[in-house]
């Protein structure tokens, strides 16, 4: 029986042990998922935001010259525990001294994160173990929250995208939301090579490789070099600029391309904004219209028709054609721009082109004929993507075939009816520009990794054969006399052969559905030199509030100030007597010897995350903004030359990132006036094409 007790006694022991264990586990199950549940989640999502940001740095962007575009920055993520914060303060404190403290701290906290303290307070107030108070914060401001000592305050590491250049090609690039990815522009196109997703082989890896050891997939961001230069891209810039102050038009866009390869040299748009402060942006404004507006292109568009018909032998450039004004098609009446003044007469297509004739080129649209027309339209990419790339691209419109009549044919000869894009226009122009090969548009040039080694290198692409050279030759001679005696004179250059064109196309009243009287979109499209072109622009203006609203008027002296400053650019010169290298007009490199200035005096120590403000004066464009992005300063470039201004003066302490206005002048640059007859006719109110 004794016996029988020992064993019924450590029955029980073992009993009321696991009895025991089993409330433990149970405590901290209900301890785990019910009073401390938020805590867990908060620190969960902590450490999933930590696993996030930490996990690779994004690549940087760069411009064919090695500016920088757009980079990573290291930054801080800050978070409270509110009940950590008020149990450690309400141990000394009453509660209305506890509330004036939280009231105290939300007002320093708000003053150095720029936020409204209240909105600081509200969240101090929750009974949580975690709130986010602040993304991506620059690491000075992180550190003067830090020396505030607030109990409950805490910082996890993370990476902020910065674009040193502000607004410039802003709608190229695109944003990167606050995951870290890119979600519009280049920054999503190549979103998975910028992360380092998208795999390279490297040489370490091929070395790592052959010796037998395993390969780990780690996100590595690499870096992307693109065809965009900035000093052209500040040519665009400053030239949308003056479409804004001169017009102030619902829209603008201007493109500039080398017509020899596709290479995308410069593009931009207006609206405009900065990534930097994305979040304060609407969409619309983000919006690269250089690949989704789509818009009827006018007399841009005479180009495609004129070449596809001297391509099938239908016409000759000395063909007369009859133009008295008017064209009768069906129950439409056609008219030209300049119709209420003057009837043209008998006029070779040449002469048409010249004074933009809707007339001659309706009639040569019908000797076309619309299967063959569509099938030009088809081969020169209209109604289809360019596959350009960069996010956003719009494919434009075609008519369909079947519905085409004698009234659609003719109105879309010279430029009505089928809708395009910026890009698939110019593109298209290129092709008749080259020599008559579509090339595909590209803005990357190479990718590597960051240590320098090139993974990958982009280069022309070669969609398809459209014209002959001799056809590319014909109607690139056509085009110089547009721009030397016709509607485009306001985009000459002297010693330089300019090809372009003008456009003037009316706008569909959506309220009517017919062609408005007031509105319109005019462009202006150049390249040069003709005979063997170096840079193609595109200008389109969305509805000018001018006097005079016509393309040539209103968009051809852009073109012209673009193309001559991207020739001496190239070091080809513009006319006798000009400068054949660019060196001497600021807009290239110059000799170290020339232009380096006095180094700055600074007027004290740097601290941590500030920087000198160098001294520019006397550098071109390029040095300046080389020197500006190695600091991470951003920058805003005023007029061409070299520098002569800058604000903040150098030797000045700023933070990095900070903005410096860098003004250019040169007064060697003379405008190139239109002759005095082209004056008198341009102060005629333009009602239709141009």
């Amino acid at each position: 029986m004794k016996q029988r007790a020992i064993y019924f006694h450590r029955e029980w022991v073992i009993y009321i042990l696991l009895i025991i264990i089993a409330l433990a586990i149970f405590g901290k199950l209900v301890y785990y998922h019910i009073i401390n549940a938020s805590e867990l989640k908060a620190r969960a999502a902590t450490l999933r935001v930590n696993s996030q940001t930490m996990i690779y740095e994004r690549g940087v962007i760069t411009d064919s010259q090695g500016n920088i575009l757009a980079k990573s920055v290291p930054a801080k993520d800050i978070y409270a525990d509110p009940n950590l914060l008020t149990k450690t303060l309400g141990k000394n404190l009453s509660e209305s001294e506890l509330n004036n403290k939280l009231q105290e701290i939300a007002k320093e906290l708000g003053d150095i994160l720029n936020k409204d303290p209240e909105n600081i307070l509200a969240l101090l107030n929750q009974d949580v173990s975690w709130v986010s108070l602040a993304r991506q914060v620059d690491i000075n401001i992180a550190k003067q929250i830090s020396e505030l000592k607030v109990p409950g305050i805490g910082f996890t590491d993370t990476y902020k995208r910065v674009y040193p250049t502000g607004t410039m090609a802003s709608s190229v690039l695109g944003i990167v939301n606050m995951a870290g990815d890119g979600v519009e522009g280049l920054e999503y196109y190549y979103n998975g090579e910028l992360k380092g997703e998208k795999r390279f082989q490297t040489q370490a890896d091929s070395n790592q490789n052959n010796s037998g050891n395993k390969t780990d997939f780690i996100k590595t961001g690499y870096n992307l070099t693109l065809t965009l230069d900035s000093t052209i891209q500040h040519l665009v810039e400053q030239e949308l600029d003056k479409i804004i102050e001169e017009c102030n038009p619902k829209r603008a866009v201007i493109l500039a391309m080398d017509p020899m390869t596709g290479k995308i040299l410069g593009m931009g748009s207006r609206p405009t904004f900065d990534p930097n402060n994305y979040t304060n942006t609407k969409e619309t404004d983000r919006k690269n219209l250089a690949l989704s507006m789509i818009y009827e292109p006018g007399s841009t568009f005479k180009i495609i028709t004129g070449a596809a018909a001297l391509e099938e032998n239908i016409i000759t450039p000395e063909q007369i054609f009859s133009d008295p004004g008017y064209l009768i098609v069906g129950s439409r009446k056609i008219t030209n721009w300049d119709s209420d003044r003057k009837a043209h007469g008998d006029i070779s297509f040449i002469e048409g082109m010249k004074l933009s004739s809707n007339v001659v080129l309706a009639q040569v649209g019908k000797l076309l004929g619309k299967d063959v027309f569509y099938t030009y339209l088809k081969s020169f990419g209209f109604g289809s993507k360019t596959k350009i790339d960069i996010a956003g691209e719009e494919q434009g419109l075609l008519v369909d075939q079947k519905i085409v009549k004698e009234l659609e044919l003719a109105t879309m000869s010279f430029g009505q009816a089928n809708l395009v894009t910026p890009i698939q226009l110019l593109t298209a122009i290129c092709a008749v520009a080259n020599g008559g090969n579509l090339y595909q548009p590209y803005i990357l040039d190479r990718i590597s990794s960051k240590d320098g080694e090139i993974l990958f290198v982009n280069g022309p692409k070669l969609v398809r054969k459209v014209i002959s050279e001799t056809t590319s030759r014909t109607m690139s001679n056509i085009l110089v006399e547009v721009v030397e005696s016709g509607t485009g004179s306001r985009a000459k250059i002297p010693g330089i052969k300019v090809a372009g064109k003008t456009g003037t196309a009316q706008k569909i009243n959506p309220e009517t559905g017919i062609y408005s009287e007031t509105d319109f979109i005019v462009s202006f499209v150049g390249y040069a030199p003709a005979d063997n072109p170096k840079i193609a622009v595109l200008v389109v203006i969305d509805t000018p509030k001018a006097e005079i609203v016509q393309g040539g008027i209103l968009a051809g002296p852009h073109v012209k100030t673009i193309i001559e400053n991207t020739l001496q650019y190239f070091g080809i010169p513009v006319a006798s007597g000009t400068p054949s290298d660019i060196h001497n007009l600021g807009l290239g490199e110059t000799s170290q010897k020339d232009s380096s200035p006095e180094p700055a005096t600074p007027e004290q120590i740097a601290g941590e995350g500030e920087v000198v403000v160098p001294n520019l004066i006397g550098l071109t464009m390029r040095q300046a903004g080389e020197q500006l992005g190695r600091l991470d300063l951003r920058y805003k470039f005023i007029g061409s030359g070299l520098v002569t201004q800058q604000f903040p003066e150098p030797g000045k302490i700023v933070n990095k990132g900070d903005t410096i206005e860098v003004i250019f002048s040169n007064k060697d640059f003379t405008d190139t006036k239109p002759d005095a007859e082209q004056e008198k006719t341009e102060t005629y109110r333009v009602r239709k094409e141009g």
